[in-house]
C-alpha cells in the first residue's frame, strides 16, 4: 500500500499511469533540465505511462506525485529509492514542475516524505545528491534537516562547464530533535 500524505501546501499520493502526461510537460521545463540533466533519448510518453503505472506495485521504494491540494494538479514527484533493508536506508529525490515553485510545495513535500520514511518504514538514514549550482534545492533540503557529508568534484560537463555535486544525508536521530524543536 502506497501511502497518501497530506499537508496544507500539497497532497503526496501514488502514481497513475495518466500522470504521465503531465510529468513528460516537467521534464521538458527549461529549468528541471538545468537541474537534473536531458531526459534520455530512449524516454518516450509511452515509456513514461508504463513507468508510472508500475510504480504503485513497487515493493522496494515510494514514488508519490506531489498534488495541490485546491485543485488536484500534478505539480511534481518525490521519491524513496534504492531501499537497503540492512542498513535501514534509501535514496531521496525530488522534481517540482514550473507551477509548483515558489510556495514551499517543495519543502512541504520533502517534509512530508522523509517524515513518513523515518516515522512509518524505519529508516535509519536517508541521503540525497544534488547539483552544488541548485541553490533552490539545497536550501530546501537543508531546511529538513538534511546536513552537506560531501561534496563530488567535476561530475558532469553541463553547458560547456564541470559541475560538482553535494552529497547530502539525514539520520533518524536528527529528524527526530528537528521535529521535537518544531512547532
Amino acid at each position: 500500500m502506497k501511502p497518501v500524505l497530506t499537508g496544507e501546501k500539497t497532497v503526496l499520493r501514488p502514481f497513475t499511469s495518466a500522470d504521465a502526461d503531465v510529468i513528460w510537460e516537467i521534464i521538458q521545463d527549461p529549468e528541471v533540465i538545468r537541474f537534473t540533466g536531458e531526459p534520455s533519448t530512449e524516454l518516450t510518453l509511452d515509456l513514461l505511462r508504463f513507468w508510472y503505472g508500475k510504480r504503485t506495485t513497487a515493493p522496494d521504494r515510494l514514488d508519490l506525485a506531489v498534488t495541490d491540494p485546491a485543485t488536484g494538479e500534478l505539480l511534481g514527484e518525490v521519491v524513496l529509492y534504492e531501499w537497503d533493508p540492512g542498513a535501514r536506508s534509501c535514496t531521496f529525490r525530488t522534481l517540482i514542475g514550473p507551477r509548483g515553485r515558489g510556495r514551499g510545495v517543495g519543502t512541504e513535500a520533502t517534509r512530508l516524505i522523509i517524515g513518513y520514511g523515518f516515522a512509518q518504514l524505519g529508516l535509519h538514514r536517508i541521503q540525497l545528491e544534488a547539483y552544488a549550482h541548485n541553490h533552490r534545492a539545497l536550501r530546501v533540503y537543508e531546511k529538513a534537516g538534511f546536513v552537506t557529508e560531501g561534496v563530488r568534484r567535476e561530475v558532469e560537463m553541463r553547458e560547456g562547464e564541470w559541475v560538482d555535486e553535494v552529497v547530502m544525508g539525514i539520520l533518524d536521530r536528527e529528524w527526530a530533535a528537528l521535529n521535537s524543536t518544531v512547532r
